[in-house]
């Protein structure tokens, strides 16, 4: 039997290859609007993230994420990268 291939993402801060279970992708649309996406199915520009407060801490005083979408991105979605980095999870 075969096993199944793990779809593998890189963390834009780290530049480590992980599992995209693993990571947490956020997302520009064409509008410009920046957000959260836990399905990682959402349509737009995405940029990953892995579940770690320090890494995502990093990733906003550094502009990180400003630099890969291409847009200033909004305190809020910091604030929301960390309550799933904290272990709250709201995927359906």
């Amino acid at each position: 039997m075969k096993k199944k291939k793990i779809p593998q993402r890189k963390c834009v801060v780290t530049n480590e290859m992980k599992p995209k279970k693993e990571l947490i992708r956020i997302v520009r649309n064409k509008e410009g609007e920046v957000f959260v996406d836990p399905t990682g199915k959402r349509n737009g520009r995405g940029a990953y993230l892995t579940k770690d407060l320090e890494i995502i801490s990093k990733a906003e005083k550094m502009g990180i994420l400003d630099r890969q979408l291409n847009t200033a991105v909004d305190a809020s979605v910091y604030e929301e990268l960390k309550q799933y980095a904290g272990g709250v999870s709201y995927e359906k």
